[in-house]
């Protein structure tokens, strides 16, 4: 068994003789903290800057939403029936063909297309799905036993309820009436007990409880908050033009709770128990920061201790987004105004938060954020110019940003290998247990438009990131599955079987386990990732195989019930993921 490393520098602590050589050694003992932290997550290979890999067949639909389902890595990808079109028929299996409505004749007609898939991202094998209600810009999320549960969309899919599991046989079962207010780019949130809420979604200034599959809501729960982040443009003689900017507002659980709730270009923290607002933040000022002024936002990793009661702290990300009134400009004057080119973050549990910024190296809208494995957040796809809807920005965003919140300002970002392919309105990111990140999507076009300025894009890409550099491949520490528990209640301990060739020690090591989210319009639904606290490690149980204990999440506030993809990240180096489920 190796030794805990903070242990020895305490122990000369207390045996000091002078009080000199206690705030020396102290000194040395935060120092050493901090650069076990940083080893854990250094540039391992600082001059690979990422590789894209185009995959060999496409879907048939432009991926608008897309979540990974655990174990069986399906993804499930999905647009809108809206168009009554895409470019994959469905299967004769699947008829008889569902009746939909078009959103430019206001015509409901039989429609034979498909409109939703399984994509297996390691066989890369199509699945057709059949959906009846209408996903366009809808929500979802994964239940405790990695279920898709998705909700709201357009028209008769404004109120519905769906759910999908990963089989081959499965497809989807729908509830057309099953929330009380209509849902069309609303955002959905885990709670602690396992429960979904969903909140917002135009012209629905209230939230609510998913209900149980086969029942309804009989009401809703009136949210202020939404109607005063609510954005008019102010047009003399004219009627008021419709910005919004609060649409798909970030809300993420925090470790007391509560929920942190973000819209526009304000935040408060809600009590979902008793519907009660706890606080207002600080407003983020230079600009407008939710759909269709779209930036992206991440939770921060949260970092666990040993000591079971220690304090979690959760701090929060967003980058980018557009001057408010940057919709209007695009749709009724048809210029195309500059992205943002800020990153703020706060820490929300701090008793005085205050956002600090700073510069990205390119200004970014409609961009998606991913927690890597390594704790960094990879922003990806977007726009330099404009806003999200139909045509509305412009210059698209090729080269991912590595964004490394554990550097000090200044040091945080590095650009990474350009595509070829934009990615902007529509385009969705998601992480692989192979560390890789799908990407997918892209259509800001009303309908499907292979001739437009930017075509309807149905390709799909795999990018690699700096950790997966060829180089490093001998160096990957590897997950012995079959001989480590893939499930554990919360406050355990669990000892995860590593291959390495390296002995480990905690300077070197992290173990982080990410929730798979639902990804669409440049929001990652549930996204979080968890540091655990590493109790001990046993090296060389047998040759070449060490054994690292950790201590699950104490509780459904630090991690809510589910699954998520667990590795190991030595040297900043991550293990392929397996999947673990806590609850």
């Amino acid at each position: 068994m190796s030794l805990s490393i903070p242990n020895l520098p305490l122990l000369i602590i207390a045996m000091a003789a002078t009080s000199k050589l206690v705030f020396i050694l102290a000194v040395l003992l935060l120092v050493s903290g901090h650069q076990a932290s940083a080893a854990a997550n250094d540039d391992p290979a600082p001059y690979f800057l990422g590789k894209w890999e185009l995959l060999p067949n496409n879907p048939g639909i432009s991926a608008m939403h897309s979540v990974l389902l655990p174990n069986v890595d399906e993804m499930v990808i999905f647009d809108a029936t809206v168009w009554q079109i895409s470019r994959l028929p469905l299967p004769d299996y699947k008829r008889p063909c569902p009746m939909h409505q078009n959103k430019a004749t206001n015509v409901t007609n039989i429609d034979c297309w498909c409109h939703s898939v399984f994509y297996n991202v390691n066989t890369l094998q199509v699945t057709p799905l059949k959906v009846i209600t209408d996903t366009w810009c809808s929500s979802g999320g994964l239940d405790v036993n990695g279920n898709l549960i998705s909700t709201g969309g357009f028209l008769g899919g404004s109120r519905t309820t769906r759910y999908l599991w990963g089989c081959p046989t499965c497809d989807w079962t729908e509830y057309p009436t099953a929330l009380k207010d209509g849902r069309w780019y609303a955002t959905q949130v885990l709670l602690a007990d396992g429960n979904f809420l969903i909140f917002g979604g135009r012209d629905s200034f209230s939230y609510e409880y998913i209900p149980a599959e086969r029942t309804e809501n009989a009401y809703s729960i009136p949210f202020q908050f939404l109607r005063d982040t609510y954005d008019l443009y102010r047009r003399p003689g004219q009627d008021d033009f419709r910005l919004e900017n609060n649409l798909y507002p970030f809300v993420y659980l925090v470790p007391d709770g509560n929920l942190y709730i973000f819209a526009n270009n304000r935040s408060i923290l809600l009590d979902p128990r008793a519907n009660y607002v706890l606080r207002e933040y600080p407003p983020l000022p230079g600009g407008a920061r939710n759909y269709p002024s779209t930036s992206t936002s991440v939770l921060l990793p949260l970092k666990l201790y040993r000591d079971y009661y220690a304090r979690v702290d959760a701090e929060v990300l967003i980058c980018g987004g557009s001057v408010p009134e940057a919709f209007y400009f695009g749709e009724v004057e048809k210029r195309l105004v500059p992205a943002l080119d800020d990153c703020a973050r706060m820490a929300v549990t701090s008793p005085d938060p205050v956002w600090t910024t700073e510069k990205m190296p390119t200004p970014r809208v409609m961009s998606d954020g991913v927690l890597l494995p390594t704790g960094d957040v990879l922003l990806i796809n977007g726009a330099e110019l404009g806003s999200a809807g139909w045509k509305d920005a412009d210059k698209p965003c090729f080269k991912p940003l590595l964004y490394k919140p554990s550097k000090p300002p200044g040091s945080r970002f590095t650009e990474l290998a350009p595509s070829d392919i934009p990615r902007m309105y529509h385009s969705v990111a998601n992480l692989l247990p192979d560390g890789r990140v799908f990407v997918g999507g892209s259509n800001d076009n009303d309908g499907y438009q292979e001739w437009a300025k930017f075509p309807t894009e149905l390709r799909l890409e795999k990018f690699s990131p700096p950790y997966l550099a060829p180089e490093l491949a001998d160096r990957r520490p590897m997950i012995l599955v079959d001989e480590t528990e893939k499930a554990a209640p919360y406050g355990k301990w669990v000892g995860i079987k590593v291959k390495s060739a390296e002995m480990l020690n905690e300077f070197d090591l992290m173990v982080t386990m990410i929730a798979p989210p639902f990804v669409t319009h440049s929001i990652s639904m549930n996204q979080r990732l968890i540091e655990l606290a590493i109790i001990e490690i046993k090296d060389d149980v047998y040759p070449g195989v060490h054994e690292v204990v950790v201590a699950m999440p104490p509780s459904g506030n630090i991690a809510p019930p589910g699954y998520y993809m667990l590795s190991v990240v030595l040297k900043g180096i991550p293990s392929p993921s397996m999947w673990f489920q806590v609850k």
